[in-house]
């Protein structure tokens, strides 16, 4: 393959790992998306990965919690999800890294930015867990955030169910348009709900770009990397 871009932060949510299950881990998915990781990393891409934990628990949709344990239960399912994706792609023979805001060195390294810099320089793909450390902040701000910090190229943002951004939901909306290109204005100004507010205005302040494609198809990820215009472009 023939990437075009030199460092990027991939974003998976946590419901893509469970695959038809909806909840908790699918092995077989993980695997395909290892496959694909393992391509992008032979072809000399630095590979950040974020991935969520909506498959485990979502802290913002328990009601009877406090929002600061719940979110934080929310955490602690990123990093399940991150060691499966290690252990995958390490059994493939990639070199991974997970890093942990929260620290807990028995499980993972915890967050420097620096030595998340040296991985990626020594080959290594680094998979950022544990959000940013604080409740109330999404995954999705988690990548935005990591992403200025390694001044990486471009967000990939990962949907399953959906591929692109539209101007209603397509799922319950049949005649949903397709953006193929937005500004980051633009989708905070037309309250479009593919990132929460804070990592949208993180992306434009840093002048990152962001791809938001579609998860289902196989080799999606490599498409995009290779620069093949798939899903929505937001710069």
């Amino acid at each position: 393959m023939e990437p075009v871009y030199h460092r990027i932060v991939l974003k998976l949510s946590g419901e893509a790992l469970a695959g038809e299950k909806g909840i908790g881990i699918d092995s077989s998915v993980i695997a395909r998306y290892a496959n694909q990781i393992k391509k992008i990393w032979e072809s000399g891409v630095e590979t950040c990965i974020v991935v969520g934990g909506g498959n485990f628990w979502r802290g913002r949709d328990s009601k009877e919690m406090d929002r600061t344990t719940s979110d934080y239960m929310g955490m602690l399912g990123t990093v399940m999800n991150s060691l499966a994706l290690q252990d995958a792609l390490e059994q493939m023979g990639v070199v991974t890294r997970v890093m942990t805001a929260i620290e807990m060195k028995e499980v993972a390294e915890p967050y420097i930015r620096r030595r998340a810099i040296r991985h990626l320089e020594k080959g290594r793909v680094v998979i950022f867990s544990g959000g940013i450390g604080n409740p109330y902040f999404s995954t999705d701000t988690t990548a935005a955030l990591r992403a200025a910090e390694v001044d990486a190229e471009v967000i990939l943002l990962a949907k399953k169910g959906v591929d692109g951004i539209y101007d209603a939901d397509p799922k319950i909306c049949q005649d949903a348009k397709k953006y193929d290109k937005l500004s980051y204005y633009e989708i905070l100004s037309k309250e479009l709900k593919i990132m929460d507010s804070t990592a949208t205005s993180l992306c434009m302040e840093n002048n990152i770009p962001l791809v938001v494609f579609g998860i289902d198809q196989e080799e999606n990820i490599i498409s995009v990397v290779e620069g093949e215009s798939l899903g929505t472009y937001v710069q």
